[in-house]
């Protein structure tokens, strides 16, 4: 069969992640160390565990309500409200999804038609281009500066809108670089926005990572955002429940219902025991999401001070768990500095190109790994650099 006739050609442009590819071969490569992939080195808390495990044994293995589980749901709106003082009802502005990446997928698809265009501040999460994309719309990347700490600034987004832009994403804290968006960046960003019809997507997954004086703020919390707004949140990263593979979406109840149509279609509803587990998660897990967020942010203070002591440039993450060391003083591009990497010191991290073509000249490294791991890989990365810095 010839299947280059018979395949999308949509899907078939869409290349493969970047991120996935060093992973891949770090997977079966001997005493290789990995700062490739975002996903806690902690074992999930033992309380969400054991509600996980007390769900099967009382036979609760059927499925919940194509929305999510209405106990599960009240504790999301619960927890938005006593965190950030935003108010969702939890019959009709909510979702429980598989994963925070089903949750973007489904906003992107229930609002982008052919034509549209889709605001992406990069470097960003590899998701969203795709997304965007597959429904036929129009990616338009907004270039974020290291020089203005990687956040978005009114002036970009103001130069960007035309009368094709539907939706704007804010990806923040953001993955790859860390950057934040204060309180008042957000209302900056908003204030833009007022007087157009542009939704906005908030991908607000490391929300409660963050190690600068200020809490996050989620957009729909600025005055007047909330009607356009749909927040994705999850509990992969906060709670180190990567394989759980559970998400959620919050938002104006006219989206989250056809949100909700999609999600009934192709997935029915998320895993029951994970549902279950995330309860426990929201209601009693406070001091576990304190202490991993202590120990990332140490973690954090050391990888920034090894890749400068090492002479890279290396901008200050100050949410999620990731650095963005620039490594132009090497002559490489990004690409060729972690292939070289992986095959002559075996260490794997990303090329910021993953995340957007503005990422040339980055690399992408975790810090979601033992301080172990990391001082090992930070000793071989300085003396692959020192061999051929320029």
């Amino acid at each position: 069969m010839n299947y280059d006739n018979l395949l999308s050609p949509v899907v078939c442009s869409i290349p493969p992640s970047g991120i996935r590819k060093f992973f891949d071969i770090v997977a079966e490569m001997k005493d290789a160390i990995s700062l490739g992939v975002g996903e806690p080195d902690f074992t999930t808390p033992w309380s969400i565990r054991e509600a996980g495990i007390y769900s099967l044994e009382k036979g609760r293995t059927h499925y919940t309500a194509n929305a999510g589980l209405m106990e599960l749901r009240q504790e999301i709106c619960s927890y938005m409200s006593r965190k950030y003082g935003v108010d969702y009802n939890c019959k009709d502005e909510v979702l429980v999804t598989v994963g925070g990446s089903e949750a973007i997928d489904l906003m992107i698809r229930c609002v982008v038609n052919p034509g549209d265009e889709v605001l992406i501040p990069e470097p960003s999460f590899v998701c969203y281009k795709p997304c965007a994309t597959l429904v036929g719309g129009v990616p338009v990347p907004i270039e974020t500066k290291e020089e203005d700490n990687f956040r978005l600034t009114p002036e970009q987004l103001r130069s960007k809108i035309t009368d094709k832009t539907k939706l704007l994403i804010l990806p923040f804290p953001n993955n790859p670089t860390g950057g934040v968006m204060s309180r008042a960046d957000l209302e900056a960003i908003a204030e833009v926005l007022r007087g157009t019809d542009i939704l906005v997507l908030s991908d607000e997954i490391y929300g409660e990572l963050r190690y600068d004086d200020e809490p996050h703020t989620p957009f729909s919390a600025i005055e007047g955002m909330r009607e356009r707004t749909v927040v994705v949140g999850g509990f992969s990263k906060t709670f180190a429940m990567t394989g759980w593979r559970l998400g959620y979406a919050v938002g104006p109840k006219e989206i989250i219902k056809q949100m909700t149509k999609i999600h009934q279609y192709c997935i029915m509803s998320a895993p029951t025991t994970s549902q279950y587990a995330a309860v426990e998660a929201l209601r009693a897990c406070d001091e576990d999401v304190e202490y991993m967020c202590g120990e990332y942010n140490r973690r954090r203070r050391y990888i920034v001070d090894g890749f400068r002591e090492m002479g890279l440039s290396c901008f200050e993450p100050l949410g999620a768990f990731y650095v963005f060391p620039c490594i132009k003083s090497t002559g490489f591009t990004s690409e060729e500095f972690c292939e070289k990497l992986l095959r002559e010191e075996k260490v794997a991290v990303v090329p910021g190109t993953a995340f957007g073509e503005c990422g040339e000249g980055f690399i992408r490294c975790s810090y979601a790994y033992s301080v172990e791991n990391i001082e090992e890989a930070l000793v071989r990365i300085k003396r692959f650099v020192e061999k051929y810095r320029k």
